[in-house]
């Protein structure tokens, strides 16, 4: 398996970077399987996905990622569990809010896609 932090970090720069930019292209990197469960509320497939993703009640968006780690998920494929935090500056308020994230990379030939993908607000 390559580096498994290269590929986190390569995923996740490129997951937060789409979706601050253009959330709606994020499509790639779920297929009819993935889940979200975005919040407690469990979203299936990869246009439900999306469509949660793209009409979520902000115009700007900028993730800063403060820790990344990554674990091999199955002894068998080269798939891998990401689990970030950070902060989320939406639209122009000056009050960033902390965030967790969690993916299950399956590989899909030279690429990944995201099988499960756990997102959470931290409030404290």
């Amino acid at each position: 398996m390559a580096d498994i932090n290269s590929i986190a970090k390569q995923f996740t720069d490129f997951y937060y970077n789409t979706f601050d930019v253009n959330r709606a292209n994020l499509s790639s990197l779920y297929r009819e399987s993935s889940m979200l469960t975005f919040e407690g509320i469990p979203i299936q497939g990869a246009a439900a996905i999306i469509e949660k993703l793209t009409t979520l009640p902000f115009q700007k968006v900028q993730h800063k990622v403060t820790t990344l780690d990554a674990q091999p998920s199955s002894p068998t494929i080269a798939s891998l569990v990401v689990s970030v935090t950070g902060l989320l500056l939406v639209d122009d308020s000056p009050n960033p809010l902390q965030f967790s994230q969690v993916f299950q990379l399956i590989p899909d030939g030279a690429s990944y896609y995201v099988l499960n993908d756990i997102f959470r607000l931290n409030y404290g």
